[in-house]
């Protein structure tokens, strides 16, 4: 199938993403963002090989190289929560080392390139654009009243969907116990690796993000609906993670009521299949948010575009490409889940007395950790990918 028109709720990664792969492949997009302007989340996100493969089939990976920090060797040091030395990991490359094992960018820098590539395709971006009403046939109505048909609309609009909320009321983001404070500050020159630091029942994260900022991330347990008022951030985060000294201890001392910070608390969207109803069908965020603790969410919202475009351009019948399309990204999808939740129970079920064996534990197989989760993840998407490669 070439030439449908595409309507994407929600402008986030997901939804950018998706218009990108789906306009190259010949499709007609518009974009609804109920923001009134562009404004996302600050702090940074990392990007590992796999999620810059997808950037590099959608043409972006030298602009994002450009504005983000590559980690050289793809290097992960752990220290523990005073500082001390446990261990070093690396990421995998990808393409022969031509993509690199881990970048660091700021989100607001990602949603620029992605929005500079959509308005070079001339995709239609419409901001202000609440919908308010979804017809399962290939309609949505706008808050002014505006109706739009198309043949497909994605429901890309994260972890609170509303498009999720129509289709199957009964899915509801979960939450996981934990929240996450991030927070960004100007780079020594000397840090150019991405930091661990292993406390007790918590992680404290450093990660360059371009040549001269980098931002942290720290994950506490956090007790559901217990609100904190921004003006309390800065001293909020510093207690929180207080534990933290060596690497920490600079950039915790330094928080202030001018620092940029952002604390959310974590949930997840675990969604059976099917994604979609009739002519629409959720993505990203939106049918499978992830806890952060492998760094994936991003990737997989940003693949779930390309692999949707390479099926539309497979298969001829759209109920049949819709359906593939939740049979070929549940695995992956749900491997990353799945992996990225027992990390993060993991972590949280941890006393000072049981740090000794884990920390033992860490040296003798983190390593062999990571090779597993990339090699196993990697072998998916080629089954999925040669799935696909045979539709045509």
């Amino acid at each position: 199938m070439t030439g449908l028109d595409i309507i994407a709720i929600g402008a986030g990664i997901a939804g950018c993403s998706a218009a990108i792969a789906l306009t190259q492949a010949g499709h007609r997009v518009r974009v609804l963002e109920k923001q009134t302007e562009w404004r996302f989340q600050s702090s940074g996100i990392f990007v590992y090989s796999n999620g810059l493969e997808t950037l590099d089939d959608l043409g972006l990976l030298d602009d994002i190289l450009a504005t983000g920090f590559a980690v050289d060797g793809g290097e992960n040091a752990y220290f523990d929560h005073h500082g001390t030395p446990l261990t070093t990991t690396h990421y995998p490359t990808a393409r022969d080392g031509r993509v690199p094992a881990i970048l660091g960018i700021k989100r607001a820098e990602l949603h620029r390139v992605l929005s500079q590539r959509m308005d070079a395709l001339g995709v239609r971006v419409t901001l202000g654009a609440e919908v308010t009403a979804l017809d399962p046939a290939g309609g949505v109505t706008l808050a002014d009243g505006t109706e739009l048909r198309g043949d497909l609309i994605l429901g890309a609009d994260g972890v609170r969907s509303w498009t999720r909320a129509q289709l199957a009321p009964g899915i509801e983001p979960r939450y996981t116990g934990f929240g996450i404070w991030r927070s960004v500050h100007e780079r020594p020159a000397d840090l150019t690796q991405k930091i661990m630091m292993m406390g007790p029942a918590k992680r404290f994260g450093i990660m360059p993000i371009s040549d001269d900022r980098l931002y942290t991330f720290g994950t506490v347990a956090h007790p559901k609906g217990r609100h904190i008022d921004p003006t309390d951030w800065p001293g909020a985060m510093r207690a929180a993670l207080a534990e933290f000294e060596g690497p920490a201890a600079p950039f915790l001392s330094e928080l202030n009521a001018d620092s940029e910070i952002l604390f959310t608390a974590v949930d997840e969207v675990v969604m059976p299949l099917p994604w979609h109803r009739d002519r629409v069908l959720l993505i990203g965020d939106a049918a499978h948010a992830s806890t952060p603790f492998m760094g994936q969410g991003g990737a997989m919202a940003m693949q779930d575009g390309l692999v949707l475009a390479r099926l539309l351009g497979a298969v001829e019948d759209l109920p049949e490409a819709l359906d593939l399309f939740g049979t070929l990204r549940l695995p992956v999808c749900q491997f990353v889940q799945d992996v990225s939740r027992a990390v993060g129970e993991a972590g949280a079920d941890e006393d000072l007395a049981s740090l000794p064996q884990r920390h033992e534990q860490l040296r003798a197989t983190a390593q062999d950790a990571v090779d597993g989760f990339y090699a196993k993840l990697r072998a998916m998407n080629a089954e999925a990918d040669a799935k696909t490669a045979a539709l045509a």
